[in-house]
């Protein structure tokens, strides 16, 4: 057996061939710390988890990055609007200044790694803000402008995307109208976007070859994969919405400077609907884990939730889909609680598991398995427990 990943860059299932021997390098796009996130946020941080656990689990040793955006995510997708964080600021009262940056910042990263430790999502090896690497970020704005890649004009210097002929190789691009370009910005063409922003407020700036300013989103994690990881590493992921513009610009300008690739695998984790729509945090109306125990729910509950679902597959949340997932996570853990130690991991049943979980990480199926597992009425208590444990080690479902 061997493990297969659906590949966005190719939109093939593929098997996976590590650039190391036994060794993974994964780079997750990590949060935008002006809010809290929320569940349709922490769907693509337990999925991820799920890929490093079953890395391991097949004997890999995993080095996990995911990043910290403190400054440089704009509104829109345009590189217009307000910056995030600045609206994080002005919504809780803080002084638009470095250190009330630096403050609200401290409260929703302290916030993500309680949501994250309370889901079972093992800590990565490298957890950076972009803030913390603005030298290389600058040094890789430097390599593009002096291979030709990037220019100036009044607002901050930008990628010219039609100097790189494959832009837009990661599943397609989304149709942009030019009307919607911002003209009197100069940009040469509308899907060209920012390396370094400029900035007349040195209170929310930093300084740079070109002027006060703060990187661009993308510049952010194209510099910090590459200094925590190098390049090109093994897996890149996110969320689908990071697929068009996100992720391609990140290819674009890290191939264009490096003329490498920067990932061999990108997995995009669909997202979670409530109400017919997904959530997002710049609408201010969705829910937060803590919304979710404040209704008596376990984050297993959630997390086991999450499971019943391919991750390349759109969930719809309800109160009562939440309430059946708990009910029946509840009924798991019971199960197995009662059962004897001492016994053996059933080889017969864990081939039939590593079949689904190696198959782009199936976790409806492979959850399958286990329920069948237990029912078999020729397994001893004590294997079944074994068994069971062994399969928790990529489910992280805390069956103990």
């Amino acid at each position: 057996m061997a493990l297969k990943i659906h590949n966005t860059l190719t939109g093939k299932l593929e098997n996976f061939e590590p650039i190391k021997s036994n060794e993974v390098g994964m780079y997750n796009c990590g949060p935008t710390v002006y809010n809290y996130a929320h569940i349709g946020n922490l769907r693509a941080y337990v999925s991820a988890d799920i890929f490093r656990r079953t890395f391991e689990y097949l004997g890999y040793q995993v080095k996990q990055t995911v990043n910290v955006t403190d400054i440089g995510h704009l509104s829109s997708d345009s590189d217009s609007g307000d910056d995030k964080m600045v609206k994080g600021l002005k919504r809780e009262g803080l002084p638009l200044t470095l250190e009330g940056l630096k403050k609200l910042a401290d409260k929703y990263e302290s916030a993500f790694i309680e949501d994250i430790k309370a889901l079972n999502i093992e800590m990565p090896e490298h957890f950076p803000r972009a803030t913390s690497s603005l030298e290389e970020e600058i040094e890789l704005v430097k390599k593009l402008e002096e291979k030709g890649f990037a220019y100036k004009t009044g607002d901050g210097i930008y990628f010219n995307t039609e100097k790189l002929p494959d832009y837009g190789k990661l599943g397609g691009l989304t149709p942009v109208s030019e009307s919607k370009t911002r003209v009197e910005k100069d940009k040469k063409n509308p899907r060209d976007f920012v390396l370094w922003k400029f900035s007349s407020d040195e209170k929310l700036s930093f300084p740079s070859p070109w002027g006060s300013g703060f990187p661009g989103w993308h510049i952010e994690c194209s510099a910090m994969s590459r200094k925590f990881l190098g390049q090109p590493f093994d897996i890149h992921t996110g969320g689908m919405d990071h697929i068009p513009v996100h992720h391609n610009n990140e290819i674009a300008q890290s191939e264009a400077a490096y003329d490498t690739p920067l990932a061999n695998y990108w997995l995009h984790v669909a997202f979670v609907i409530l109400d017919g729509n997904k959530m997002a945090k710049s609408d201010e109306d969705f829910l937060t884990l803590s919304d979710l125990k404040e209704k008596g729910f376990s984050p297993f509950a959630y997390r086991y939730f999450l499971l019943l679902s391919h991750y390349r597959t759109p969930t719809t949340f309800s109160w009562e889909a939440l309430e059946a997932a708990n009910n029946a996570y509840n009924k798991l853990v019971r199960q197995i609680s009662v059962l004897p130690d001492g016994g053996k991991v059933n080889i017969e049943h864990e081939n039939k598991f590593r079949e689904k979980i190696e198959n782009d990480f199936n976790t409806p199926q492979a959850l399958a398995v286990l329920w069948t597992m237990l029912k078999d009425k020729d397994l001893s208590p004590e294997d079944k427990k074994a068994t069971a444990l062994e399969f928790d080690k990529v489910f992280g479902l805390n069956l103990n």
